[in-house]
């Protein structure tokens, strides 16, 4: 099968279509011809080499971690999926690999696709939902009225976690440009910062949870709008050694995680609000209940731009350049 590969970790570097071996599917899984897939900025965060020292791939490695596409073959113990059905998934780490003809993918991670979406939008939901899911769902142990502030609110998190967040019945306030404040409100929030001309750390403050995607200068200041008792949950870092002890990662690996938090996590404590780090985990289950708010109409997806398959590596470089609003798809058929 076609695929686009890398062969070995380079910052900037492009990925190369190649000729892969088809996938062999196992008892638990299923083989998924892939119709769309779309792209992350984890993606380009593992072509860097950036996760290098906690997650250890093989390569050559197909980077890729949204799919829509339709079922060709199951396994023999498979019991919730048969051929021909439509589906969508985030595969789990290390079996990942959606820049491709096809995908195997355990049964547990796959979900049912919304009846009234297009393979192109489904492809656009499973990694930004599972994450707003986990964070505000999950974790956050948020009620109805607590006050949420979701950073970067125009990119593939924010416009999928603001609507969730209304969902859940909570006061959402984020940070975009000027010029997609419309689209941002049709999505429910309610407070709106231009972080071009407005400084957010100034203008909130007694907030129950932030969703952090941003860089360690935002964090810090996060810190600031946080009441005692509220929550920061970070899907940019740094990482913690809870962090390190879910993925039972070397005793040395842990080390070095520690001293990477260790200023977050003491200033974390000393202002009595919880933080942790967020690396998604793939869930057929989560996102089942995804697609019962998606076909209820309550979430929407929001797609800037889809790419040809031939144009994938386009496609990570304008994810990379921070423009996109919304999800970028690469269509395969």
């Amino acid at each position: 099968m076609k695929a686009f590969i890398i062969k070995n970790y380079k910052k900037g570097g492009e990925l190369q279509l190649s000729d892969m071996p088809d996938p062999v599917v196992k008892d638990n899984q299923v083989l998924v011809e892939i119709h769309a897939a779309s792209v992350n900025l984890l993606d380009s965060k593992i072509k860097d080499g950036e996760f290098k020292i906690f997650l250890k791939y093989k390569t050559p490695l197909i980077l890729g971690h949204d799919v829509a596409g339709i079922v060709t073959k199951v396994g023999s113990k498979v019991t919730k999926f048969k051929e021909g059905d439509a589906v969508y998934a985030r595969p789990a780490d290390y079996r990942f690999g959606t820049f491709a003809e096809q995908i195997a993918m355990n049964e547990e991670d796959v979900a049912l696709k919304p009846e009234n979406l297009t393979m192109e939008e489904a492809a656009s939901i499973p990694l930004v939902g599972l994450t707003a899911w986990q964070a505000l769902v999950e974790n956050a142990n948020l009620k109805k009225g607590d006050k949420v502030f979701i950073q970067a609110g125009s990119g593939g998190v924010g416009t999928f976690a603001i609507q969730l967040a209304k969902h859940l019945g909570l006061t959402v306030a984020t940070t975009a440009s000027e010029k997609s404040f419309d689209v941002l409100k049709s999505l429910g929030a309610d407070v709106l910062i231009d972080y071009k001309t407005q400084q957010f750390e100034d203008l909130l403050y007694d907030y129950d949870f932030v969703l952090n995607s941003q860089d360690a200068k935002t964090l810090d200041k996060s810190f600031e709008i946080v009441k005692p008792g509220g929550k920061i949950t970070s899907i940019s870092g740094p990482p913690t050694p809870d962090f390190a002890d879910k993925l039972n990662l070397p005793w040395y690996v842990k080390i070095i995680v520690g001293l990477l938090s260790s200023k977050v996590r003491k200033k974390a404590k000393k202002q009595n609000i919880s933080y942790d780090f967020l690396f998604m985990k793939a869930s057929g289950r989560q996102l089942s209940e995804i697609t019962k708010l998606i076909e209820a109409g309550i979430i929407k997806p929001v797609i800037d731009k889809i790419f040809p398959f031939s144009q994938t590596n386009d496609a990570m470089k304008y994810v990379e350049s921070g423009r996109a609003k919304g999800k970028v798809v690469v269509r395969m058929k």
